[in-house]
């Protein structure tokens, strides 16, 4: 969606329901949406920077004139916090190695407010799976943050918001969702309601591995290792002098298509092509990732859902090596925004028998 394009201010009475906010917590970029349309999942750089609200307010002479996702800050209990690319310009990282739990709220808080939501919400976020005992534990304390009410100034504008209800899921199940939901391509696409099945959720800082028998979370089989595409961003920098892993714009051009992957690091004299060593890095990377993936695989799994920025971008590499398994894969798409559209379509369903009642007593 892009960012200049008006959007309406959307309060708890619109379509009488509470409205949904789903804020899928990537390292790299946040994305979030308000629908289930794919094309309206916003992805905000994850960078966040603490500031004094003097510092924050510095850019408010240019905060109409200019694409609003380039200049997201806003002031929350006497602290001022710029987000995404503006905080990026202050020298904020992307904050590998911390937990997701550290600046969600900013986060969360930032997302309604670029959407223009008010007055009563529900949100809908993911946590990767380390443990039982920390997913649990982080989940507690990110409901405690997120849930109750705020009052928050946004570039400028005032806002109130009541977040009513908080679910946290473990990372790549909205991809199993979102999955389920889509129409079947032919009468012999599997029924992953039914079907032993795992997800792969290939983030930057996390592979997320699932595994689902009839739809129900098996807990003891899940788990998220640290092993994340940020490994591979490094493998990336250490070929070029001067190169931070964490710049964005060195993330940029690895995704862009060959032919035109081209980086240039601050203060040298010319680009480098990526494409001269980004193959075999490529294909080196998938083949580890694969083998952490067969090396966990439960024994009656069949068929593997891939998702995350990682499994887009290794796709080709993941689906030959995991069929040389006798593994039958398949690609959540868009695989980027899935978690963020099933997350949505979780929060969604849980909101409809309240919805129903309250039109039976109307």
């Amino acid at each position: 969606m892009a960012a200049t394009k008006k959007i309406n201010t959307i309060k708890s009475s619109d379509a009488g329901r509470k409205t949904v906010l789903s804020v899928d917590l990537g390292r790299i970029s946040t994305k979030t949406c308000v629908s289930r349309e794919p094309g309206s999942v916003v992805f905000v750089p994850a960078n966040v920077k603490q500031m004094s609200i003097e510092q924050v307010r510095g850019g408010v002479f240019q905060v109409r004139a200019i694409d609003p996702l380039m200049n997201l800050w806003l002031e929350y209990q006497g602290n001022g916090y710029a987000v995404g690319q503006l905080a990026a310009d202050f020298g904020a990282n992307l904050g590998i190695g911390q937990s997701k739990v550290e600046a969600a709220l900013v986060k969360v808080l930032i997302s309604a407010s670029y959407f223009k939501l008010r007055d009563d919400i529900s949100v809908v976020l993911g946590l990767p799976f380390l443990s039982l005992e920390q997913f649990e534990k982080e989940k507690a304390q990110l409901i405690s943050q997120v849930a109750g009410s705020h009052v928050l100034n946004f570039r400028g504008e005032s806002v109130s918001l009541n977040v009513s209800k908080v679910w946290v899921m473990p990372e790549g199940y909205g991809s199993l969702l979102w999955s389920e939901a889509q129409p079947k391509k032919s009468p012999n696409s599997p029924d992953f309601t039914k079907i032993s099945v795992a997800i792969v959720d290939i983030g930057h800082q996390t592979v997320d591995l699932l595994m689902m028998d009839n739809f129900r979370f098996i807990k003891y089989l899940s788990k998220s290792e640290d092993f994340g595409m940020n490994k591979f961003y490094e493998l990336v920098a250490a070929e070029i002098d001067g190169a931070d892993s964490q710049s964005l714009a060195l993330i940029s051009a690895v995704n862009k298509p060959r032919g035109e992957r081209y980086y240039r690091p601050k203060s040298a004299t010319k680009p480098t092509n990526l494409d001269d060593f980004l193959p075999n890095l490529t294909e080196m990377f998938s083949r580890e990732i694969c083998s952490r993936v067969l090396a966990w695989l439960p024994e009656r799994v069949t068929d593997v859902i891939i998702t995350g920025g990682g499994g887009e971008f290794y796709w080709d590499d993941i689906q030959r090596l995991l069929k040389e398994a006798k593994i039958y894969v398949h690609l959540a798409a868009p695989a980027r925004q899935a978690n963020a559209l099933g997350q949505y379509i979780y929060g969604e369903a849980q909101l409809r028998p309240i919805d129903r009642r309250a039109r039976s007593e109307n």
